[in-house]
């Protein structure tokens, strides 16, 4: 055992010291301020000899310091006087005469270095704070990654899921780092980078510690920003310190997230971009691809953002293989979902695939938030098991926000809401190709949101047709029409549905071209705007007359959806009122219920060919579908 002081003792010690002596001296001068002698002018001190009231006089150069007869005591400073030494004598003073004195060698030095001594020691302690009150001021510029013992790496590929075609990409890399000579033999080359890349939660930083696991190698994790500081050079050293520290324990992985921290496009802002992150990439590039190489150091980076990376970092030779982390599908949901539950108690009631195809959008780090939502549910409502019913809430809670469940609604109002959603679901239920209609709420929830309907899609999509997407808006538009048909009036309740109806109205004009008036054009120009860090912007490539003609082609398509969802209220307003009217009595719908009220068949749904036939009955001017 180490019986010595520390470096910490010593430095506190100092501290300390240092605090005792400010005291003293604060002390000292208090005490000689109540004791110090009186000031007198020349002309007092005359007086004073002059009225034989001075007793002795001590000369030091040209300051006398003297004592009065009643014991009190005084300073004063004499000009070029002759005539003094005589008044004095004749006065019966007692004179006293001492030469100047002069400050010790030591104490001359210790007054002239004083000022430096102080300086270093307060550049030594604000460097200790910085760098978390390190005992060296060189471990600023070391490397924060945080090296991970393999044994300790408890993740494995069995808790990676939904995303097997990425696995099987990353295999390979494990394979490498277990048995480097099976790819020596042919002369193989494994990857020096891999990147991961995808929308935030899918599992990036997951995979990186998979293959840690996996690997059974020593694994350095650190994060993009922790490179760079407020000092320029501290980001460049520090990437030469985790990848000499990577070398010396080779092989092993080193896995930088939120590499877009530290890999933004170099030369944003025209020359006024950070030096220090530059510099700090710079050196990334050299470390990864330069006259050293780095045998058996494998560099794993994630980010969320590849379209801004430089394209330095992105060539063959830095980061050979880059692998796209997407949503899961339905059938990823699923195999994440089982992932998440186990050793959780589940109801007899829970169907994992009903909850995935609940699901559609979410991504790994939704769905465990959403297990972990139900069980909180099923904990506070004293079961001993997760239900359905638990996570079907925990799914409205993630998507809607929770229940506003003290928010007081007026009857009018609450019939509007009513209304409303129940045109959203009729419009839905009676359009061919729709989404099934899941559940349909009138209580608010979130910040905005006072009721919502949820579709239920069947499959995933990837594609969307022209029918498909003038469905959607004539949905969207259900919940206006209804308000409009049932109260002659309009609310501001359906601003949201107005905004999402436009845009997809705006992109199949100008992105989709699906305007049989402009073509298939594609309208609008993307370029990337440097002051931004090469962040997307739109900007105009046609005239003002092309400008005019796609306001209106916006203009009809919306206006051909409303219409499409007026005559569908319109001819089944009695289901209207009815599934309104038990939304009002019950507040919550779910699947088998709307069917009940609606009962609507495939046969029944309604087709544009049918509500054009209809139009043409009615005297009404014929739209396209």
């Amino acid at each position: 055992m180490n019986n010595y002081p520390s470096g910490k003792f010593y430095r506190n010690l100092g501290f300390y010291l240092l605090f005792l002596i400010i005291i003293i001296s604060l002390a000292t001068s208090f005490m000689q301020r109540d004791v110090s002698p009186q000031v007198f002018t020349y002309s007092q001190f005359l007086d004073a000899v002059e009225r034989g009231l001075v007793d002795k006089v001590v000369i030091v150069d040209r300051n006398i310091a003297g004592e009065m007869r009643d014991g009190s005591r005084f300073t004063t400073y004499v000009p070029d006087d002759p005539d003094l030494i005589k008044t004095l004598r004749e006065r019966n003073v007692e004179i006293e005469a001492k030469p100047p004195t002069e400050p010790s060698w030591w104490a001359r030095i210790l007054s002239s270095l004083f000022p430096t001594i102080l300086l270093i020691v307060v550049w030594i302690f604000l460097l200790q704070q910085l760098q978390g009150g390190g005992s060296k001021v060189t471990s600023f510029v070391k490397s924060r990654a945080k090296m991970v013992d393999p044994e300790k790496v408890k993740i494995t590929f069995e808790d990676v899921a939904g995303i097997d075609e990425v696995k099987e990409e990353l295999k390979e890399v494990v394979d490498f780092l277990k048995n480097p000579r099976k790819f020596q033999r042919t002369g193989a080359r494994i990857p020096r980078g891999v990147l991961l890349y995808g929308p935030p939660g899918t599992g990036k930083t997951l995979l990186a510690k998979a293959i840690a696991g996996e690997a059974g190698v020593p694994f350095f994790s650190i994060s993009g920003s922790d490179f760079v500081e407020m000092f320029v050079g501290v980001g460049a050293a520090r990437v030469r310190d985790l990848f000499t520290t990577a070398k010396r324990n080779a092989p092993c992985i080193v896995f930088v997230d939120e590499l877009d921290a530290v890999g933004r496009h170099r030369g944003a802002g025209l020359g006024g971009g950070h030096d220090e992150r530059e510099q700090t990439l710079n050196q990334l590039l050299v470390e990864m691809d330069g006259f050293d190489p780095n045998q058996g150091v494998i560099l794993i980076a994630a980010t969320n953002r590849p379209d801004i990376l430089d394209p330095a970092l992105l060539r063959p030779g830095r980061f050979d293989r880059r692998i796209a982390v997407p949503q899961p599908d339905v059938l990823g949901r699923e195999a994440i979902l089982k992932v998440h539950v186990r050793g959780k108690p589940l109801g007899s009631d829970v169907d994992l695939k009903v909850l995935a195809r609940r699901t559609p959008g979410f991504v790994g780090a939704d769905l465990a938030n959403l297990v972990n939502e139900a069980a909180l549910l099923a904990a506070r409502r004293g079961k001993n098991v997760i239900g359905m019913e638990e996570f079907e809430e925990a799914i409205d809670k993630v998507i809607a926000g929770p229940e506003r469940k003290h928010v007081i609604i007026s009857e009018k109002e609450k019939k509007i809401i009513a209304y409303h959603e129940a045109g959203h679901a009729l419009v839905a239920r009676a359009l061919p190709g729709s989404d099934p209609v899941h559940k349909i709420s009138i209580i608010p929830r979130g910040g905005v949101a006072l009721g919502y309907t949820l579709q239920l899609p069947t499959e995933d999509r990837y594609l969307m047709s022209k029918q498909e997407l003038l469905n959607r808006l004539a949905i969207l538009l259900g919940g206006r029409v209804a308000e409009e048909v049932v109260f002659k009036d309009v609310t501001t309740g359906a601003h949201d549905d107005l905004k999402k109806a436009t845009e997809i109205a705006r992109e199949m004009v100008c992105e989709y071209g699906m305007s049989e008036i402009l073509g298939p054009l594609t309208l609008g120009r993307k370029h990337k705007e440097v002051f931004l860090g090469r962040d997307i912007a739109e900007d105009r490539n046609y005239s003002e007359e092309i400008a005019y003609a796609i306001d209106k082609e916006v203009r009809a398509i919306i206006d051909r959806a409303y219409e499409q969802s007026r005559d569908i209220i319109l001819r089944y307003r009695e289901k209207l009122d009815a599934l309104a009217y038990r939304l009002i009595e019950k507040e919550v719908l779910n699947r088998e219920e709307i069917d009940e009220v609606l009962g609507f068949y495939e046969q029944e749904k309604v087709s544009a060919e049918t509500l054009a036939q209809s139009q043409d009955e009615g005297g009404e001017k014929e739209h396209e579908g």
